[in-house]
């Protein structure tokens, strides 16, 4: 895909100005992100950072004895590494690639220089950063006060916005990872969709067959998340 229409792929490049864009372009590559690639590790050196276009990346917590919990997801609304540009030098989680697809990716060091010299950038990347922190903070929230189903709901809600179609590719332990539960609490909830016509659940691909009963569905959280990156970086036609 050309880098003029991979652009136009990520909510936030296309927020750019044209020339901050322009000023981008030179340093900025197309990257295949296959399903489980590790982008970053927790306290580990790297110099990248990646704009998602059709790839989704979970960003998630690890404990010693291996258990792992989303803290995030991310698609072609946002990138992955905003500690890096904003001079922590190192990730705090661990992102890996949750939906196999592509990405656009441009040297750490770049985009701080042109974080710190760029209003334009700076005010798109900290809005982000904004939107982000919120959605980890709802997830949080969602872990300790929501049911499995809620959940589960609100995970094939997010997947799904950030994806062309309505199938996801997905193992239900995968799943039970990401929410940081049994996988059979994730088996139950997802047979209570399949039953009521809301999903169809079949060999790792879950298919969306009726949205509106999804989001009736799920818990608040979805809607918070949404509703703050919508005010945060909601922005008329590309200059």
């Amino acid at each position: 895909m050309p880098l003029a229409t991979s652009r136009r792929a990520n909510g936030l490049l296309a927020a750019l100005p044209r020339d901050e864009w322009e000023r981008l372009m030179p340093h900025v590559r197309t990257v295949e992100l296959p399903l489980g690639q590790v982008l970053y590790e927790p306290g580990g050196a790297r110099h990248l950072l990646y704009f998602p276009t059709t790839a989704i990346v979970s960003l998630t917590y690890t404990t010693e004895s291996g258990n792992a919990t989303q803290l995030a997801v991310i698609g072609r609304e946002g990138l992955v590494g905003v500690s890096l540009f904003l001079g922590g030098g190192t990730a705090p989680h661990r992102a890996v690639v949750q939906s196999a697809g592509q990405g656009l990716c441009i040297d750490a060091e770049v985009m701080k220089h042109e974080f710190e010299h760029s209003v334009a950038v700076r005010h798109l990347m900290l809005r982000y950063t904004q939107a982000l922190i919120t959605q980890m903070a709802q997830t949080a929230g969602c872990v300790r006060h929501h049911s499995i189903d809620q959940r589960l709901c609100r995970w094939l809600l997010m997947s799904l916005d950030r994806l062309a179609g309505a199938e996801i590719s997905v193992t239900q332990e995968t799943i039970a990872q990401m929410l940081g539960v049994r996988r059979e609490g994730v088996t139950e909830a997802a047979h209570k969709l399949q039953t009521d016509g809301v999903i169809r659940y079949a060999r790792g691909r879950i298919t969306v067959l009726n949205r509106p009963a999804l989001e009736r569905r799920t818990c608040e959280c979805y809607a918070v998340v949404n509703r703050e990156y919508d005010r945060l970086l909601s922005r008329g036609d590309v200059t």
